[in-house]
């Protein structure tokens, strides 16, 4: 049992990334510095460090940010583009448990309508959870999909507490 969630929300640019996590805090977030309370349910949170914009886009290397960074669990914009490998190597090399949601597969992607960058073998092969959903519908099921996910990992840890 990984003792490190990692939750990316995965797409093209303009996919829906941003709103996702608005969404799922109730507010407009943006990277921080620090930790972040992130509300669950029943007066129950979890603290987690949230990367709004992708490393891809801002051409960074996700060890730059990780590294000095102890939050149990990360939620991660990753943007659509074969350099979103680097920072699935850098989350598999600390050991984290990963958990994917892909807005819109196919869409947007050069023409292409399925997974040209054989991202799908690599989570499967990685034991990530992936789930694939519509970003352009409102993100209220999405978001509680990732919150859920969140509460389950995080109950048998002990993790959780009192908000």
């Amino acid at each position: 049992m990984s003792d490190r969630l990692f939750v990316g929300v995965l797409g093209n640019r303009n996919s829906g990334k941003s709103i996702t996590w608005n969404t799922l805090f109730g507010s407009t977030v943006k990277t921080g510095t620090h930790p972040r309370k992130l509300d669950l349910y029943d007066s129950e949170c979890v603290e987690v460090f949230l990367i709004s914009g992708s490393f891809e886009e801002r051409q960074l290397y996700a060890g730059d940010v990780l590294d000095n960074q102890d939050s149990r669990i990360i939620l991660c914009s990753i943007q659509y583009t074969k350099e979103v490998y680097k920072t699935l190597y850098y989350v598999e090399d600390k050991g984290f448990d990963v958990f994917v949601q892909w807005l819109n597969p196919g869409y947007n992607d050069d023409g292409e309508n399925y997974d040209n960058l054989g991202l799908m073998p690599w989570f499967l092969g990685h034991g990530a959870t992936v789930s694939m959903r519509d970003g352009t519908v409102s993100p209220i099921l999405r978001t509680e999909e990732i919150r859920q996910y969140i509460y389950g990992w995080s109950r048998p840890r002990g993790i959780i507490f009192s908000c």
